[in-house]
């Protein structure tokens, strides 16, 4: 088997976090309660094939609504559903939310990720965000959750509540996809 290359070691403000790349396998690695977890996974020989299959399993959610068009994805890790959702829905407004700012500039350095035209990047806790998006008069079609560590969901994102806020900043005909 091939061996195992830290490519990138830094404590952010809120975890530490590595990438390492196995043969071409790139993985995003968050220091978890219990070893490293596998938070973002890109093979880099075959970009848009998913390394996990909780991914294809999100874009299921497209079932449901097959053209959504505007996209909140709170979690971004190396960007992979919001580089998917961008190829299969060009003309959908995507925002993705993400609390730490290290795990962004990660996404550009070591993943290649790259938003497009209709995609925005925040840098927020996705419950506040939430929140304050109530106050918007755009709708989601599509909400996302994918703010996760292996071990690990941030406990006021589990909540009635959140996910009633979540409710609230989105279409009647509106999907949410939770990892």
């Amino acid at each position: 088997s091939a061996q195992q290359t830290t490519l990138h070691e830094e404590h952010s403000l809120y975890r530490n976090i590595v990438v390492a790349q196995n043969g071409t396998e790139r993985c995003m690695l968050f220091r978890a309660r219990r070893g490293m977890g596998r938070e973002s996974c890109k093979d880099m020989a075959n970009p848009k094939e998913f390394v996990f299959e909780y991914a294809s399993m999100m874009l299921g959610s497209l079932f449901l609504n097959p053209s959504p068009k505007r996209i909140l994805i709170i979690g971004l890790g190396g960007g992979t559903l919001p580089e998917a959702l961008q190829e299969m829905l060009p003309d959908a407004t995507i925002h993705t939310v993400e609390i730490d700012p290290a795990v962004e500039q990660i996404a550009y350095d070591y993943f290649n990720y790259v938003p497009g035209p209709n995609t925005e990047n925040f840098i927020s806790d996705g419950r506040v965000f939430v929140k304050r998006a109530a106050n918007d008069p755009g709708k989601y079609d599509l909400v996302m959750l994918d703010a996760f560590e292996s071990d690990y969901i941030p406990e006021h994102m589990l909540t009635q509540e959140f996910l009633e806020e979540v409710k609230a900043i989105m279409t009647l005909d509106g999907v949410v996809a939770a990892n």
